[in-house]
Formats: structure tokens, sequence, C-alpha cells
């Protein structure tokens, strides 16, 4: 009963803290380090719910994703001032290279509360930069964002892969300071974020294949359904917060959060 009461309130913070550059991997991993719920099959959990409010978030924008994918199957990359597939791709690439290449290393050693911590705070110093860089704004909107823009989001995307970052907040700072709006980074980074983590989660699922059990498999359906629900709830006023707040209060709300977990617990 326990466990089942944990994977509910880890969707339910899953949900809450997708779609704010605060890092939901890592409040996954801090929350379920302050209920004892930790381990290769909990680290396996902690990605798979995620795939809960990506799925809220493709329902929000199954529209754009159509049209992406009708681009796609048409070979339809001509057209300019129009965010196609090829962004898409070249956006996910470095990521994705970089998980394959390094995953081990950042299972084994990343998912901690120590390392979330500084992931914590180091992503919030790179938000502060991003909120105080004056850079030229060259892409208002996400059609206006170029090849080399996107690109260079998907490289500050790996950045994410160090929970405690916070993709949402690796690449709404990185397309901030390559020439986007925060307006049209945020749209961007949802809009990768969708194909991202189904790659991640499947990979993940495959390599934990041998260790779940059946009653692993009930706590993440128990945790996916949780956070898709909440996730529903939360994502338009969550999607309006993100684009009107400045990153300093995320930012400001991720060094306060750092700060109590390590004094309380970690002293």
């Amino acid at each position: 009963m326990y466990e089942i009461l944990c994977a509910l309130l880890l969707g339910i913070v899953e949900g809450l803290a997708e779609f704010l550059p605060i890092s939901s991997t890592g409040h996954l991993i801090l929350v379920g380090h302050l209920l004892g719920y930790e381990g290769d099959a909990a680290d396996t959990f902690k990605i798979v719910i995620q795939l809960g409010a990506v799925l809220a978030l493709l329902m929000l924008y199954w529209k754009r994703y159509m049209t992406l994918l009708k681009d796609l199957l048409a070979f339809n990359f001509s057209a300019k001032k129009k965010l196609n597939a090829i962004h898409m791709i070249i956006a996910m690439l470095p990521a994705l290279i970089v998980y394959l290449a390094c995953k081990d290393f950042i299972k084994g050693t990343l998912f901690g509360p120590g390392p979330v911590l500084i992931g914590l705070i180091v992503g919030g110093v790179l938000l502060i930069i991003a909120a105080r860089s004056r850079r030229k704004v060259t892409a208002e909107e996400t059609d206006d964002i170029t090849y080399k823009q996107a690109f260079g989001i998907g490289l500050f995307q790996c950045f994410s892969l160090w929970p405690g970052f916070s993709r949402s907040g690796s690449t709404i700072s990185g397309g901030m300071l390559l020439g986007t709006s925060q307006k049209a980074a945020a749209d961007f980074t949802f809009l990768i974020s969708v194909p991202v983590m189904f790659g991640a989660t499947l990979l993940d699922l495959y390599d934990s294949r041998n260790s779940l059990t059946s009653d692993d498999l009930v706590l993440f359906l128990i945790g996916f359904v949780a956070a898709f629900v909440v996730a529903m709830i939360a994502v338009i006023t969550f999607l309006k917060l993100i684009k009107r707040l400045g990153l300093e209060w995320f930012a400001l709300y991720r060094f306060v959060l750092a700060a109590l977990f390590y004094f309380i617990v970690m002293m």
C-alpha cells in the first residue's frame, strides 16, 4: 500500500513539475529519496511516468504534430519561415547520441540527491544568464527558428541529461542565448520533448526488462495515470506561466529548494 501511495504522489509531482524549468526528474529523485523509494526499479519508474505528462502535451499539440508528420512523409522541407521535421530531428540528435554513449554513467552516478542539488544550482545560474542576456531576438515565433538555432538548442538539451538541470530550463535558456524569444524557445522545447521522452522511455524500459516485475508495472501504471491527469489539468496554466514569468523566479525557486533539501536532509 505504501508503494502505491509513493507512486501516486510521484505521479502528481511529475505532472506539476514537467512543464516548468525546475527539473521534474530532479524533483522525483528528491521526493523519492524522502519517501525511501529508490533503486533501479525506482529510477526506471521516474523516467516512465514522465511519459504520462508528455502524453498530455501530445494531446495539446496534436495538430502541429500531424502537420509535421505530413511534411515528413511528403519530404516537404523547403518552406521558409516554417518549422519542419528537420528542425525537430537536428534538435533531438545531440542528446540522443550523448544518452546512448553515457547512459550507464548517467543512471549509475547522476540519479542521486547530491548530483541533483548541483544540477539545480548550476541550472539556475544558466537561467539567470539567459534571462539577463541582451541577445538580439531573431526568432519571435517557433516558425522563425533556423536550423542552426535548432541544433544549438539540441546541444543545450544535453545538459538536461543531468537530473536537476531541467530539459525545459536548459533548452529555453539555450534558445534565448541563441536569439529566440522566450515564447518561441518554450514552444519549441515542448514540441521536441514528446519524441525525446518517448525514445528515452522505450530505451530505459528495454534496458530494465530483466529486472522489472509485474508489481513494478502496476506502480508504473499508477504513476503514469496520475502524471497524465495532473498534467492535463495543469498544462495550459503552466504553458502560460512559463511564457510570462521571468526565468529568474524559477532560478530563485531552484536555489531555495536545493538549500532546504541540503540543510534538512543531507546535513
